[in-house]
């Protein structure tokens, strides 16, 4: 894999090792499967229907929000740099008889032949996993029709985001593999929006993933001093 591109070869690692467990709903990846309702909650919000609407999304994974976006009728297509968490999102999808068109292709290479072709792009806790992730903005940006919808998700740059997210998910409650997030890779809300405000996109909604592990339980609520979604609009 070059180093020219966008890519973390570490990060990619990571998450080929784990891969075999993305539909695991109580392995390593079992918060992305309690997140993904509020995840589709927002862009509904936002979106309202998204029968026949185009979809990408960057960062897929192993397709726990393609899926689940496929599933309300949208034509989705997934895109990711892991090999592994592709062949278990074709698979699943597959095995689940979701039709997703999956990927392994950069960003900024997708962008780059598919200017102004979604109506729809998300990008969920994908940029905190990336060397440039304002350059991952900008794709996305460059993706999405005038008028339609870009969203992102990633984690706030705080003292509680370190404590709550690294701390105490990673080495107190083990939620997610240690050594899953790096704190100096966190994105403050007001970066992210600058970010996105230079390609075109205003920043149009932002809410809080608010997590209680006591219950286990994840609500959408004011505050993004931990985990954080976007929904940005493309300037017509």
């Amino acid at each position: 894999m070059s180093n020219s591109l966008n890519v973390n070869p570490d990060e990619i690692a990571k998450f080929e090792k784990v891969a075999h467990q993305w539909w695991d709903l109580t392995g390593d990846f079992k918060p992305l499967h309690q997140i993904n309702p509020l995840r589709q909650q927002f862009i509904l919000q936002h979106c309202e229907e998204l029968f026949g609407k185009s979809i990408i999304d960057v960062g897929c994974g192993g397709g726990i929000l393609a899926e689940s976006l496929a599933k309300l009728g949208a034509k989705v297509t997934g895109i990711d740099m892991g090999e592994e968490p592709l062949n278990v999102a074709k698979l699943h999808a597959l095995e689940s008889g979701v039709e997703v068109e999956y990927q392994r292709i950069p960003v900024e290479q997708k962008a780059a032949e598919n200017n102004a072709t979604f109506d729809i792009v998300t990008c969920m806790e994908m940029l905190e996993h990336v060397p440039d992730p304002s350059s991952i903005v900008q794709a996305c940006s460059d993706m999405v029709k005038p008028g339609g919808y870009v969203f992102f998700s990633t984690l706030n740059k705080t003292m509680k985001s370190y404590l709550l997210a690294i701390l105490a998910a990673e080495k107190v409650f083990k939620l997610v593999p240690d050594g899953t997030h790096d704190h100096d890779k966190f994105i403050r809300p007001s970066q992210l929006i600058s970010w996105a405000e230079s390609t075109g996109l205003k920043c149009v909604d932002a809410t809080g993933i608010h997590y209680n592990p006591i219950t286990e339980n994840h609500k959408l609520a004011p505050g993004l001093d931990v985990n954080y979604i976007l929904c940005c609009k493309k300037v017509a």
